[in-house]
């Protein structure tokens, strides 16, 4: 078989994704590898056309594609993305039709499922027959049982081509039709009461949806807002995974484009930041993930915190719950708030003549224009009051694998982290409260005692609300 492996790797064949599939090509030489380094080459691929043809041809002769890729934040590399989004255009998604597909994915599985989940769709919409997917740890590749089950992933790959089994799709179709916001009613001002407001947005001449959005929240804000567009930065390029900011911050573009300024000077001292952007198949565009991949010369240590985000959304987003999960994630992580989400979608806000007969013109959005209204005004409630509200799981498991990552084998590289976790009190390993496990272990030898174990579930219920009971009655301060 004619194996075309996508490596979605800015490092090309320096990688660690690239090593895993190095064992499969001595593991399994009977079947032919075509390594193509597309996150590397995917400015030249955007460029050249020729070039991308060449790809897309050697697509067209395999009999399988693995998409093979480390993860960057939350998601696949921009560059990668990069690549991906070319793929929207014609003619390009025929070459993917009907070809077995499977990823492969390093990291250290955090969200590791979101990327997954995000690939299978993408697989999905090509036509392509999605097989299944492998998420390695980045040291898998060490350990013999873990090769071996890299080698079952891969053989039931190159199986089900070789029996042309059947997989059906599992993610839903995205609407071909989408809608456009058109303002309609006079703004709701709203005093911004002296805070920091940014905009950020990767609007083209023809977001004109996403642009009325944007434009909308500005206005209700009285100007206030200062509006960037990530097109307008002075970036070189996205993220290359050398890891030069482990040590202390220090990126490999610092003096050499714009961006870590405009992060530090603009974003870091805002209090409330809006990101607006358009969904490009399944996601936001490649150029925001160019951002989100570039934040990370702060490594894995909040940088953002306490900030009042939102996302202002052109495209399906109520069909797409795993971006909105990513960026929640991430939201979390900064330990700052989420306002919240605003699509362009139809329903409720849209008139319901709009959806008959696949009308896509702009109509006017009465109800959206009072929701950015309104938007605007919480945004800033929120950032007076300093709120954030409780992480929850995505957050909470989040730090919890950086945390023991970095103190574990990480702090190696990322030893800016090791002193920022130790300095925030991120290292709140349990085992370290010796205290707290003399009682616990103390309550565990009495509730254990015969006499107490039978009557222990009843006294339980009453006794484990008593500290919540008094801390409700306490007056708010």
């Amino acid at each position: 078989m004619r194996i075309v492996v996508l490596n979605g790797s800015p490092k090309g064949d320096v990688s660690v994704t690239r090593q895993y599939v190095l064992h499969l090509e001595k593991a399994f030489p009977q079947h032919a590898f075509e390594v193509l380094h597309v996150a590397q080459q995917s400015r030249r691929l955007e460029q050249d056309p020729a070039a991308l043809e060449e790809v897309l041809g050697k697509v067209r002769g395999a009999d399988g594609v693995l998409w093979a890729f480390p993860l960057y934040i939350l998601l696949v590399s921009s560059q990668y993305k990069r690549f991906i989004d070319l793929l929207w255009k014609d003619g390009a998604r025929s070459a993917f039709h009907g070809k077995y597909a499977a990823t492969l994915s390093t990291s250290i599985h955090y969200y590791d499922s979101n990327a997954h989940t995000y690939m299978r769709s993408v697989c999905d919409d090509l036509g392509m027959k999605f097989v299944g997917m492998h998420s390695a740890g980045m040291r898998d590749l060490t350990r013999e049982p873990e090769r071996r089950r890299l080698r079952l992933f891969a053989q039931d790959f190159f199986t089900s081509a070789e029996q042309v089994l059947e997989f059906p799709r599992l993610s839903a179709a995205l609407p071909r039709v989408r809608r456009s916001y058109r303002p309609s009613t006079p703004v709701r001002a709203v005093d911004s009461r002296g805070r920091k407001i940014v905009i950020l947005t990767d609007a083209g001449p023809e977001d004109y949806s996403l642009m009325a959005m944007t434009a909308r929240l500005s206005d209700a804000w009285k100007g206030s807002a200062r509006t960037v567009n990530l097109h307008d930065l002075d970036i070189k390029g996205g993220c290359q995974g050398c890891l030069r900011c482990g040590a202390a911050y220090r990126c490999a573009y610092t003096g050499k484009d714009g961006f870590i300024e405009f992060y530090n000077t603009v974003l870091k001292p805002a209090d409330v930041i809006v990101f607006a952007g358009s969904i490009i198949g399944r996601q936001l565009s490649w150029k925001w993930r160019e951002f989100f991949d570039r934040s990370f010369f702060n490594t894995h240590t909040p940088s953002l915190v306490g900030k009042q985000f939102a996302f202002v959304v052109s495209g399906p987003l109520s069909f797409l719950p795993e971006l909105r999960e990513t960026y929640e994630a991430w939201v979390e992580l900064q330990q700052s708030n989420l306002a919240g989400f605003l699509s362009d979608e139809g329903d409720p806000w849209m008139d319901p003549s709009a959806h008959q007969g696949g009308n896509q013109e702009a109509v006017p959005g009465p109800a959206r224009d009072a929701a950015l209204d309104q938007l605007a005004e919480r945004l800033v409630r929120f950032s007076e009051a300093s709120y954030v509200r409780p992480s929850t799981f995505l957050g909470v498991a989040g730090m919890k694998i950086f945390r023991d990552d970095i103190w574990s084998d990480l702090r190696v590289v990322f030893r800016a982290d090791h002193k920022a976790y130790r300095q925030r009190g991120l290292y709140d390993f349990p085992q370290r409260r010796v205290g707290h496990r003399i009682l616990v272990g103390l309550a565990q030898f009495v509730t254990g005692l015969p006499g107490i174990r039978s009557r222990f579930p009843s006294m339980i219920r009453t006794q484990m609300i008593v500290p919540m009971h008094r801390a409700a009655l306490k007056g708010v301060s």
